[in-house]
């Protein structure tokens, strides 16, 4: 079953409605009050990451499901060219003019997502975060995975382990993948319960 989908803009009116679809597929679906809530945190962890994403891009959320498997799906197709430029314009209403909120899976998840809006191969080398973490997730050119990444994570042990053990998102969701489908760039939430 597909839920309505909802059109996504920086709003807060847009983004309350990803947690009011969330919850209908759920009751939906049958899922008791913990099992909701579980999605609700899902959903409100990658409510987290798409005011940044919407300030360059269009976007859509709808909830898939078959039984009790679902996925969140968030579709963003950048409004005009994402390019490096746009990207450090972004940085600079910081005070510092760097990306100092690349910590945290859920922020290094949101860059997956800017880079494949941009030229991913020609900005790979130019930027400034930890670029194993995308190594560790690729799956195939260009889809990135949190299981990988966890597993990869996991041998190597370190902050990125760490990270992961504090993570809401590493430790609910089943998987996470950020992917590029033409123009598109697609971040799907997995969760069976």
């Amino acid at each position: 079953m597909k839920s309505d989908v909802c059109k996504l803009t920086k709003d807060a009116a847009s983004l309350s409605a990803v947690l009011s679809e969330t919850e209908k597929a759920a009751a939906y679906a049958g899922l008791d009050h913990k099992q909701t809530n579980r999605m609700r945190l899902l959903a409100e962890e990658l409510i987290g990451m798409l005011p940044e994403l919407l300030a360059f891009s269009n976007g859509e959320f709808w909830v898939e499901s078959d039984g009790k498997e679902f996925e969140l799906h968030a579709a963003l197709t950048p409004d005009d060219a994402m390019t490096m430029f746009r990207r450090e314009q972004l940085l600079s209403v910081s005070k510092s003019g760097k990306n100092i909120a690349a910590k945290g899976i859920m922020n290094k998840i949101r860059l997956a997502a800017q880079f494949m809006m941009l030229d991913y191969d020609s900005v790979a080398e130019r930027v400034s975060v930890p670029l194993e973490f995308y190594r560790y997730g690729m799956i195939e050119h260009p889809v990135w995975s949190l299981e990988k990444y966890s597993e990869e994570a996991k041998k190597a042990q370190g902050e990125p382990w760490d990270e992961l053990e504090k993570s809401i998102i590493a430790n609910i969701a089943d998987d996470v993948l950020v992917g590029v489908q033409g123009k598109r760039v697609d971040i799907i939430v997995k969760k069976a319960f």
